[in-house]
């Protein structure tokens, strides 16, 4: 992720017009050309054959597959089974007893309206859609609609007006799929990043495992190194990287990815993995094993749709037993849109007892009943650099706004801390996220089991205190360019103001679950420099010596 610099503005929104542009001056170029010199433009046309090939290209690409695709990705989404009566009243008492501010809570869900505009039909609409995964009229749910409207009267502090508003709210899985045109030109520039990727990863030891040759061509841009590895995915749509297991005193290590260009931002991460001050170790009771997980449809591709819950789970399961005996304990460590995976992996009990320590790097799926991670990636307008860069390459592509607008169903991906079932988690914060509120997420991570978020202990972000089981290191941005930052007591403990949150200033001890906070970093950016990679990257190959 980029800064917020206006040099980083002018550029970003540059890199934006070029490419979204192109594509409406080739059509204009091929429409003039052929007005003035006919069909036979390669002869006639003074242009140079490449400039024109690529005005056909582009335009050929916009009409027949972009204006179709779009199309045909308006499909409705298909829901999984609401949860059960007794399912929804936990998922709704979870929910409200972590709310920080219940008022900034429903304006953010309806898109920022007047909070007048918001009355009981707007609301009920609302729920419907979050707890029961339809549309419609509340029908036979209206006697339970009132209970939770009831509720959350009581946590607002007052009532809501009967009838409906003009207020509209977000109900991701049910609205119109935005998306924004990309150019044949970006798609060639994401396949040479991808070329970039084979071989850094290839050089660094890792094999690339690809699916069966017959669905070369469902996946665009054409991976060609797919023709020249013949090492070979058990699973049907799931591609991944594997390094050698060599150790038999140390867990191997599970990543997956977030939304991006695919495993490019995490090649040095990966390959430090098996690094000693940046020297790779020789000896093979040092090497840990890796299996990084490739998730197509939200790494800019045009594929197949973004798998179910099952599928996922049942696909890296096959993975797994390909590499490790069953039961194999592994860390298992996600990014992003990769912390949604590890819910379901959590959630699937053959593939849950196997899974060891957990590192969640700017996860999502915590406290994803807040409109924070749904309204930020989806709807709001940018301004900043960063907020352009994650709108227009990463909100707004084909293949990511499908899959977060049609097979992202928020209570079956929300992670709870009831969820680690005592395991020792690790949890990576940035305080710039332009994404997630990490204020919210820290807190109510270093609060007592039971004990919810409320306006006392997280006013809109984090001012409560912790109680001893979420523990953090606070890297500025001067220990960010350190690279001598070391993972022992005496160094990780950093200096905070005593208006900051005391799970802010805690160390990283190894049990229970961690906070690492980078108090200046944004989203992602603990990836690309060598003392914050470091940071992650030792508690890493701690879990790893779990056996």
């Amino acid at each position: 992720m980029i800064g917020i610099s206006k040099a980083e503005f002018y550029f970003i929104r540059s890199c934006i017009i070029g490419l979204h542009y192109l594509a409406p001056l080739c059509l204009l170029y091929c429409a003039f050309v052929v007005a003035l010199y006919g069909l036979k433009t390669a002869v006639t046309s003074p242009v140079p054959l490449v400039i024109e090939s690529l005005a056909v290209a582009e335009s050929l690409f916009f009409l027949f597959v972009y204006i179709p695709y779009r199309y045909y990705l308006q499909k409705d989404a298909i829901h999984p089974p609401a949860p059960t009566r007794e399912e929804r009243r936990e998922l709704f008492r979870r929910c409200d007893e972590n709310i920080p501010d219940p008022e900034l809570y429903l304006q953010k869900w309806f898109l920022g309206c007047d909070s007048r505009e918001i009355k009981r039909e707007n609301f009920k609409e609302f729920l419907l859609w979050a707890f029961f995964n339809r549309g419609g009229p509340p029908g036979d749910d209206d006697e339970e609609l009132e209970e939770y409207v009831v509720a959350t009267e009581k946590l607002l502090g007052r009532p809501i007006e009967a009838g409906r508003g003009k207020a509209v709210c977000l109900r991701l899985t049910l609205d119109r799929v935005e998306m924004l045109h990309r150019s044949l030109t970006w798609y060639w520039c994401v396949g040479f990043v991808d070329f970039l990727t084979y071989m850094r990863l290839l050089f660094h030891g890792f094999h690339f495992h690809r699916t069966k040759l017959s669905r070369f061509f469902y996946l665009f841009p054409f991976r060609f190194q797919s023709l020249f590895t013949t090492y070979r995915s058990p699973a049907k749509h799931t591609t991944y990287w594997h390094r050698p297991h060599t150790s038999k005193t140390k867990l191997p290590v599970v990543f997956i990815h977030g939304i991006g260009i695919g495993l490019y931002p995490y090649t040095k991460f990966l390959n430090e993995l098996n690094s000693t001050a940046g020297i790779e170790s020789s000896d093979p009771n040092d090497q840990v094993g890796i299996i990084a997980i490739e998730i197509m449809p939200v790494s800019f591709r045009i594929c197949h749709h973004a798998l179910s819950r099952t599928e996922m789970c049942s696909e890296i399961d096959e993975i797994l037993l390909k590499h490790f005996d069953p039961e194999q304990k592994f860390v298992l460590v996600s990014h992003s849109y990769g912390t949604v995976i590890t819910t379901h992996l959590l959630k699937t009990p053959s593939i849950a007892k196997r899974i060891g320590p957990i590192v969640l790097i700017d996860p999502v799926s915590i406290l994803l009943h807040l409109p924070d991670v749904a309204y930020n990636f989806t709807r709001r307008q940018p301004k900043r650099a960063n907020e352009h860069q994650l709108y227009y390459f990463a909100s707004m592509d084909m293949g990511v706004s499908h899959t977060l607008s049609r097979h992202f169903f928020w209570n079956e991906n929300v992670l709870w801390k009831e969820d680690f079932k005592d395991r020792r988690v690790t949890v990576s914060l940035g305080g710039r996220d332009l994404i997630v509120d990490t204020e919210s997420v820290g807190t109510y991570l270093a609060l007592e089991s039971g004990n919810g978020l409320t306006n006392e202990s997280s006013n809109g972000h984090a001012n409560g205190h912790a109680n001893g089981n979420g523990t953090l290191i606070d890297l500025g941005e001067d220990d960010a360019n350190d690279s001598t930052v070391e993972m022992d007591e005496e160094s990780v403990v950093s200096e905070t103001t005593t208006d900051e949150a005391t799970w802010k200033s805690r160390s990283w001890t190894g049990s229970g679950i961690d906070i690492l906070w980078f108090k200046n970093l944004d989203h992602a950016q603990v990836f690309d420099k060598a003392a914050t990679r470091k940071m992650l990257i030792s508690a890493i190959r701690t879990y790893c010596e779990e056996t």
